[in-house]
């Protein structure tokens, strides 16, 4: 079937009589009630939960191996190749399935904050409360903008749908499918509403490298003197935490695009961690879940309706979504200048990487392609000890180009606004985990914000003896013995065993990239042994 077929079968799904479109927040919140779909909480916000699926399924996802992408696209186990035959016979049976649903639901939106790059989207979902969390997660067109809307990327969510590996050349029952030919992102056979947000992301990471734009996965925001942060890392390194300043705006939690222009939200919304929040640590989250967020997986109490966020029993990875006007001290629109200074966090529980050092642009290269941090002992079955992770460009799970791709666009726009880089460690002090102790989080902030003010970008430093950083020597309020890793150990020989240990984990893994230029290994990586 060729673009104008699909594209007449999906027009036709939508001129149906069971098509619900744009319906506002109240009515979605209605269906959602009415339907079954969730429950109401006591701060106003609707708990769905999502059944066996509470995560992504990274062995479900493909790519449409189309002509004019097939060449592009960094195929492997990220990014699995689907035949087209396979996606529009499963696309057919979708919409057919839809065809004979009560109701479906369309939200007509955009991602992109910076309305030169942003990509009209529509989802359609065979869920309310899918429904209601795409209009949080994504750009809401004022009324203007939505008489004159014509999607250029469709979301089509169907999660009752089940595939049948025999016959639909999938892995299993669930199926995500990005078709860049046909522009559409085909989910079936899960509940978990991230596939559809993380879906587009990877979309725009196709889409925004193609027209000169480095997309990111990051979190982003702005000082009083108009100075941009990037905060890049993976999960439990205290992104969220320590991109929410009351001193700065926030731009956005998690993916943004940096273009000539500087830097765009490409969400309108923020999908939340949320176990063990509580009001005293993460206020501006705790806050924003109010009517009209979406509450993934939390267990609720059928009395009294209350959220228990310390209660794990579905799932670790409990979720809130909201649109990012329900956090104050916001920039509106998502939109800011060229980033001053770009922080890569790691939790290392090793012990060995510095608290804070200072990147060359090789470095900052390196370490973005080795997105590290560590998995902790009892985070998952068999890990007894800390195991280094490694995610390319901080989010391999999203890239559907060859990292290299964004790791050389990052070192250009580096080069081009002179943005200080720097790699902060929010993992262990003083041993590895078991032995030594979390960095103090009031260091971290410290450290963090000397460097956003430009406060090390002239310091003494004293150079990493195994992985080659710049480290500064003093750092108001931090203590000078902090900084420097080596210090904070009482067996010294035992560091360097540890260090030495994580360097060449470092060194294994970046031997995946065959394509670097060798000066990005020998100059940002550790000193070879």
């Amino acid at each position: 079937m060729n673009v104008v077929g699909i594209s007449n079968e999906l027009s036709a799904l939508l001129k149906g009589n069971n098509i619900q479109t744009q319906l506002s927040v109240p009515q979605l919140v209605e269906k959602v009630l009415n339907r079954n779909e969730g429950l109401l909480t006591s701060t106003g916000a609707v708990r769905a939960t999502t059944g066996k699926y509470t995560g992504r399924s990274p062995k479900d996802k493909y790519i449409v191996e189309e002509e004019s992408v097939k060449d592009k696209i960094d195929w492997g186990s990220v990014n699995q190749p689907i035949s087209e035959e396979s996606f529009t016979k499963l696309y057919n049976k979708v919409l057919n399935f839809l065809k004979e649903k009560e109701e479906v639901f369309v939200f007509k939106g955009f991602a992109g904050a910076d309305k030169k790059y942003r990509l009209p989207i529509q989802v359609i979902n065979e869920y309310a409360w899918h429904n209601l969390f795409a209009h949080q997660l994504f750009i809401r067109p004022i009324e203007e903008e939505l008489f004159s809307h014509e999607a250029e990327f469709s979301v089509i969510s169907a999660p009752t749908f089940k595939a049948d590996p025999k016959v639909d050349g999938t892995n299993s029952e669930t199926f995500i499918i990005i078709s860049f030919e046909q522009r559409v992102v085909l989910i079936g056979g899960t509940e978990y509403a991230g596939e559809m947000k993380k879906s587009i992301f990877s979309v725009m990471n196709y889409l925004l490298p193609e027209n000169g734009i480095l997309s990111m996965h990051c979190s982003a925001n702005v000082g009083r003197e108009g100075d941009v942060a990037l905060f890049f890392g993976l999960s439990g390194t205290g992104k969220t935490t320590l991109s929410a300043d009351t001193n700065r705006r926030l731009i956005g939690d998690d993916e943004h695009g940096w273009s000539a222009n500087g830097v765009f939200n490409i969400e309108g919304g923020c999908y939340a961690k949320c176990i063990n929040l509580s009001k005293e640590k993460e206020p501006q989250i705790y806050d924003a879940i109010r009517f009209g967020s979406v509450l993934e997986n939390v267990v609720v109490n059928n009395e009294t309706r209350v959220a228990d966020y310390d209660d794990s029993s579905l799932t670790e990875n409990t979720r809130a979504a909201y649109p990012i006007q329900a956090i104050d001290n916001i920039v509106e629109p998502s939109i800011a200048g060229h980033p001053n200074a770009i922080v890569f966090l790691t939790a290392d529980a090793f012990g060995v990487l510095p608290p804070i050092a200072k990147l060359t642009k090789e470095q900052a290269m390196y370490h973005f392609l080795s997105g590290y941090t560590s998995k902790l002992a009892g985070t998952e079955r068999g890990i007894t000890s800390p195991q280094a992770t490694f995610s390319t460009c901080f989010g391999s799970p999203f890239l559907p180009l060859a990292a290299t791709r964004y790791a050389e666009m990052l070192g250009e726009k580096i080069d081009e606004h002179n943005a200080k880089v720097f790699l902060v460690n929010t993992g262990w002090t003083g041993g590895e985990y078991g032995t030594g102790s979390r960095m103090k989080l009031a260091y971290t902030r410290a450290m963090v914000q000397a460097a956003l003010e430009g406060e090390l970008n002239n310091v003494e430093t004293v150079k990493d003896e195994i992985f080659g950083l710049d480290i500064p020597l003093h750092v108001p309020g931090v203590p000078d013995d902090v900084l420097q890793p080596v210090k904070t150990w009482s067996d010294k020989e035992a560091y360097s065993a540890k260090a030495n240990e994580l360097a060449g984990k470092f060194r294994e893994n970046f031997k995946k990239f065959s394509n670097v230029p060798s000066k990005i290994e020998e100059k940002g990586g550790p000193t070879a042994r």
